[in-house]
């Protein structure tokens, strides 16, 4: 809930669109005029939408409309995701099971919606091999991923070889 709400005489407009209790649209009034609506109701008038034009103000009771603003945005919270980024490593020389072993493992973070960084660890003299053959190798798991992806950061020298970053792509 913003905290920078303002009611009643803290409004600084001098006109309001009016909206009341139960949803109907009084128009634009002065803020005089709004406030005298609002008090002969027994209610407060509410600042909901400061910077349009004139701004939007509603008549209802401070505390209810406080509730029902908390509520909207604990509801906000926990439909919020966090996109971790998940990492799997593989070697020039990962037999095909394990590849489709760690692609099944890919795929559950790629429908969780999570980011993968995908590497291909190359030890010693495997880091001077030719690239193209060392991108086919990443390419492989790729081959195997269930979910549909997209490629994020195209595949790259890293500093343990090589490595891309995926994430499930927008349907």
């Amino acid at each position: 809930m913003a905290r920078n709400t303002r009611i009643n005489h803290r409004i600084k407009a001098k006109e309001v669109r009016v909206i009341g209790p139960t949803g109907e649209n009084f128009g634009v009034l002065s803020l005089s005029d709004a406030l005298k609506k609002a008090e002969e109701l027994g209610l407060d008038l509410i600042e909901i939408s400061p910077n349009v034009n004139p701004p939007v103000a509603k008549i209802c009771d401070y505390g209810k409309f406080q509730y029902a603003e908390q509520k909207k945005e604990k509801v906000a919270r926990t439909k919020r995701h966090i996109v971790e980024v998940k990492s799997v490593q593989v070697k020039i020389g990962t037999g095909e099971h394990d590849l489709e072993l760690k692609a099944k493992k890919v795929s559950e973070w790629l429908k969780n919606g999570n980011r993968v960084r995908i590497t291909l660890f190359l030890p010693g003299r495997s880091k001077y091999l030719n690239t193209t053959f060392l991108k086919e190798r990443i390419e492989r798991l790729l081959r195997f991923l269930t979910e549909e992806y997209r490629i994020i950061e195209p595949i790259a020298k890293s500093p343990k070889g090589l490595s891309t970053f995926v994430e499930q792509a927008k349907k």
